[in-house]
């Protein structure tokens, strides 16, 4: 605009220096003074043309420079965004481009209590998953201790985050995490509509181990050990090629490497939650392991691990599968506890089938010990499963929730007569007597209600 101004001025000008001799030329005819003023209007019109000329190159050369600065610049952020990328440091995003990103968040693909997940398309055609974190107070906390957990970490087994965005204090939060085609594992185990298929016994073995590998790297080769405590089948992620993928660190927390429990209010899923929740005298890396003992007794047979039935006149039948995986190992019978859809792969796979199953139920019963001392670390997990360390068969546990609640047929009488457990030596009973009492109720409840 500025161009164009100064070069209407520079035309005008020379025209009217030009109608200057044309006048003088009729008015003074060939006189001295005609001559003289000729000369200083050719003068002017030469300085006019020279401006325009300098003008005209200084143009050229600034526009030449600022493409010069610009082309630095984009290589400059692009060589920042992949050095961002490479050090898995996540990227700022605006809230205009996930909203473009999702379609103005159109595709729903998960629902938590507290948070939405959503698929979307980056401007680099990147897949991702979106997730929405509502809430003021609880939001908040929700997203920095996901972004604290999972910004630093770099692990095959670990969702990656990609980037986040903050609106306000008062609005939602978004992370913005890679997309896992596979969707979450419940999906893959559990007979249920709208299930994606049966996951095959082999792949459910390397689920197994891509888990148990992930929690090892959280807790033992961080700088602070990552406590993830929320692990269930939920939370877990297949991949194209059916890795699994530890997602959701939402309520994980961070406990220094001289830690040895960190004190924190109640979090996590009913039915994975280890006992020491109860006692209310810190968790720990072995809380996590708890509950992925949890999950594996859910991969190895198909079901969830607590089951309430309806039988008539308002009463309930409960089934707690680690006790029947307990029985069912003590009888030898143990391959009765298998996922009943996978009874022809078993079969086929004979005697090594069997000896893998053996291996995984002493593994995930050694998890679920309710004493957390006895639980093995997730590292030892992994050498298991790896075969680098014997596995041997757990120790009997005393399973307070069972005998909390199975006392009779009735459900709602155990939870009315609660009893210590019977398995407890009698100076432990009357040492925990009082302090189970209300809490135990409770957490019992809370079990019972698993997701």
């Amino acid at each position: 605009m500025e161009d164009k101004k100064a070069y209407s001025i520079a035309i005008s000008l020379v025209i009217l220096l030009i109608t200057i001799i044309i006048f003088a030329r009729l008015t003074l005819k060939l006189s001295k003074t005609f001559f003289l003023i000729t000369g200083a209007d050719v003068t002017l019109v030469l300085a006019v043309f020279a401006a325009v000329l300098m003008r005209r190159k200084f143009n050229n050369r600034r526009q030449l420079l600022e493409n010069q600065l610009d082309s630095d610049g984009r290589e400059l952020r692009i060589e920042y965004s992949f050095l961002r990328k490479v050090a898995g440091v996540p990227t700022r995003f605006r809230l205009k481009e996930l909203e473009e990103a999702t379609d103005n968040f159109g595709t729903l693909v998960g629902r938590g209590s507290s948070a939405s997940v959503f698929k979307g398309v980056l401007s680099d055609g990147a897949s991702v998953a979106v997730k929405r974190i509502q809430g003021e107070e609880r939001g908040d906390k929700e997203f920095k201790s996901e972004v604290a957990a999972i910004a630093s970490v770099q692990h095959v087994n670990l969702v990656r985050l990609l980037g986040y965005c903050s609106v306000s204090t008062m609005g939602p939060r978004f992370l913005v995490y890679e997309y896992i085609v596979n969707g979450s594992l419940n999906n893959w185990i559990f007979q249920k509509r709208g299930s994606r298929g049966c996951l095959s016994w082999d792949l459910r073995c390397r689920v197994a181990l891509d888990v148990a590998k992930a929690l090892s790297y959280l807790h033992h080769d961080c700088r602070s050990c990552i406590l993830h405590l929320d692990v269930k089948p939920e939370n877990i992620l297949l991949d194209e090629n059916h890795h699994a993928i530890l997602a959701d660190f939402g309520l994980s927390k961070l406990m220094g490497k001289d830690e040895s429990r960190v004190v924190t209010t109640i979090r996590g899923t009913r039915g994975y939650l280890a006992p020491e929740w109860l006692l209310e005298n810190g968790i720990s890396e072995k809380s996590d392991v708890y509950s992925y003992g949890m999950v594996l007794l859910e991969l190895i047979g198909g079901r969830r691990n607590i089951t309430v039935a309806e039988i008539g006149n308002s009463k309930s039948k409960f089934s707690y599968l680690p006790k029947i995986v307990s029985e069912k190992l003590a009888q030898g019978k143990i391959m009765d506890v298998v996922d009943k859809r996978l009874a022809h792969e078993v079969s086929a796979g004979g005697g090594v089938v069997e000896i893998q199953v053996k291996k995984l139920v002493c593994v995930a019963l050694s998890c679920i010990q309710e004493r957390p001392k006895l639980r093995p670390t997730m590292a030892r997990v992994v050498e298991m499963l790896v075969g680098r360390v014997p596995v041997e068969e757990p120790l009997q546990t005393t399973m307070l929730i069972f005998d909390l609640l199975a006392s009779d047929e009735d459900l709602d009488h155990h939870l009315g007569q609660p009893r210590a457990p019977a398995a407890m030596p009698r100076s432990r009973q009357m040492d925990t007597t009082n302090h189970y009492s209300n809490s135990a109720r409770s957490f019992a409840m809370s079990v019972l209600s698993g997701r």
